[in-house]
């Protein structure tokens, strides 16, 4: 086992450059920026369809306005991520560019849309197809987002521009200076999409599908779902967010089969299609990663360790609603030896469980799309329209993760019962601390920090808003108890990047420090202070607001 973890533990700076490659983060900023779609329009799906299972049909008037609205938002849901991951790949190549030279990011945004059209949608008599413009078209909409900022990097990085008399105004000036990288690539998809479909007889956008069906195939299956699931825990072993580097390789299968199913259903089918967002949510993670829902509480209520008991306690509600990094670097999960084989076992099992119960028992797999804190019994009833099988799965799944987890929970238990009982306690999250000397250590916080005079804000970022949230709560609620003037956030990692100006500080959440450089380079270049904790140390801090607070003043003080 300890060679095992010192394999994976080696593997590590491997998997986050992974983490900070900015085609992958692109991929996920993009598909955050349109989760508020994807729910808008799942909320509409489920008041026009979930009544049809207790055999009530709207009149045809109603249910007509209730899919178009759904039709107006996930069908249009490639055009949108085509130009939200566009956007943030450019902010990260301009991350790199002269400050004074960067890539417009709007004009950008806008020519990606034009390039997806002429890639992926077909003219048809009176209009344009609109097939691929929901989710048929995400893996047209990559391949634009992706090469569209590519090109203007390569014109503006070498000025090559339209110039304009320095009396011009600026923003008249940089519509010129759009205009040669914006002709360039808009030519290049229309010459392309001219040329590929004389070739082939197909659209790309329909081409592509074509050629990654086997791999949305194989992806469905026990080795692909084991290969998915087994790495997101795998990744958050070592202290790596996980859904971060393999959901954005996965997102568009996630996608187009959550469609699918839908359609399937529609149709009077049977939906078979496994992999999906709410299967990663409500199967594959009951209770976060690793499903340590049923681990939380057995710390909680039947741990004799004073140790698990408390961090049980403490952590068992936002575990509920699938937030488990207080349990994750509070056990700790992180680097435990002893917890590895559940960590990783559980999520796998659950997934295959679930498609045994799909492909065998004639159980729909799911067709609508929850909030990821949705407690995941409920979002699993609800996910598969109230299918009859998910009231036993769901129970069941709950069961079985008890049974694997609770021989390992025993003997860590019992370990840490001895040590408590010998008073040799010792500080075991000091692994969740280790490969972190890279980063600057945070000033030192005093009993009590002298309140400042003025207006504070502070940002918490995560992979999600989730796990920040629980640190920005914490700092809000130790401002409120002094009365200090200080105002705390979350966001997820990647949506800051254009309002870093409106804070004092930015603070890192433990499982993202692999982009702390990045952070800190961003925050650098425009005077506000970063940071990031170890996992120990954030989650105390997000038990004890006084103590947040006076981590956060401590930091802008520095």
């Amino acid at each position: 086992m300890e060679k095992l973890i010192q394999m994976v533990e080696k593997m590590k700076p491997l998997f986050e450059k992974v983490s900070n490659n900015i085609y992958l983060r692109a991929i996920r900023d993009g598909f955050v920026s349109c989760i508020p779609v994807i729910l808008f329009s799942s909320l509409f799906i489920l008041v026009a369809c979930v009544p049809e299972i207790f055999d009530y049909k709207w009149p045809k008037a109603i249910s007509t306005v209730l899919w178009q609205a759904y039709n107006y938002s996930m069908g249009m849901l490639g055009i949108l991520m085509v130009a939200t991951i566009a956007k943030s790949l450019t902010d990260s190549i301009n991350t790199k560019m002269p400050k004074l030279r960067q890539i417009n990011d709007v004009s950008v945004m806008i020519v990606s849309i034009i390039c997806l059209l002429l890639l992926a949608v077909a003219p048809v008599e009176g209009g344009i197809s609109t097939e691929f413009m929901g989710t048929k078209g995400l893996l047209s909409a990559f391949v634009v987002a992706f090469t569209v900022p590519n090109i203007y990097k390569f014109f503006v990085k070498r000025n090559i521009t339209i110039k304009l008399p320095d009396e011009v105004p600026h923003y008249i000036a940089q519509t010129f200076a759009d205009l040669i990288p914006l002709s360039v690539a808009v030519m290049i998809y229309w010459v392309f999409g001219i040329v590929f479909k004389e070739a082939t007889g197909m659209m790309f956008g329909a081409w592509i599908l074509e050629v990654f069906k086997p791999l949305f195939v194989a992806a469905d299956g026990y080795i692909g779902l084991a290969i998915i699931y087994g790495a997101m825990a795998m990744f958050w072993f070592v202290g790596i967010h996980g859904p971060s580097i393999v959901e954005p390789a996965v997102t568009a299968i996630y996608i187009a089969n959550i469609e699918a199913n839908l359609q399937i259903v529609n149709a009077g089918g049977h939906a078979t299609n496994i992999l999906t967002h709410p299967t990663s949510y409500f199967v594959a993670t009951l209770g976060g990663t690793g499903a340590t829902l049923m681990f939380c509480a057995m710390c909680a209520f039947i741990a004799k360790s004073k140790q698990l008991r408390a961090v049980g306690r403490a952590s068992i509600v936002p575990v509920t609603f699938a937030v488990n990094e207080p349990i994750i670097f509070g056990a700790p999960i992180v680097l435990n030896p002893v917890l590895f084989f559940p960590f990783v076992l559980t999520p796998i099992l659950n997934v295959w469980v679930f498609k045994f119960f799909v492909d065998n028992l004639g159980m729909n797999a799911f067709t609508y799309i929850l909030p990821w804190t949705t407690p995941a019994p409920i979002g699993l009833i609800i996910g598969t329209g109230f299918a009859q099988m998910a009231f036993v799965l769901a129970p069941l799944l709950l069961v079985m993760d008890a049974a694997l987890y609770y021989p390992f929970f025993r003997v860590y238990d019992a370990q840490l019962v001895a040590r408590e009982r010998d008073g040799v306690m010792e500080d075991i999250m000091a692994k969740a601390d280790e490969d972190e000397a890279a980063v600057p250590e945070p000033a030192p916080v005093s009993a009590s920090e002298e309140l400042p005079s003025e207006e504070k804000r502070v940002l918490v970022l995560c992979a999600s808003g989730a796990t920040s949230s629980m640190l920005a709560k914490a700092i809000t609620k130790g401002a409120e108890h002094r009365h200090a003037p200080v105002e705390s956030i979350a966001m997820a990692y990647g949506q800051h990047k254009d309002i870093i100006t409106d804070f004092d500080l930015v603070v890192l959440a433990p499982q993202m420090a692999s982009m702390y450089d990045e952070l800190k380079s961003d925050c650098d270049a425009k005077g506000v202070k970063s940071a990031t904790t170890s996992g120990r140390e954030y989650v105390g801090l997000t038990r004890d607001p006084d103590k947040a607070l006076d981590f956060a003043l401590a930091l802008m003080a520095h």
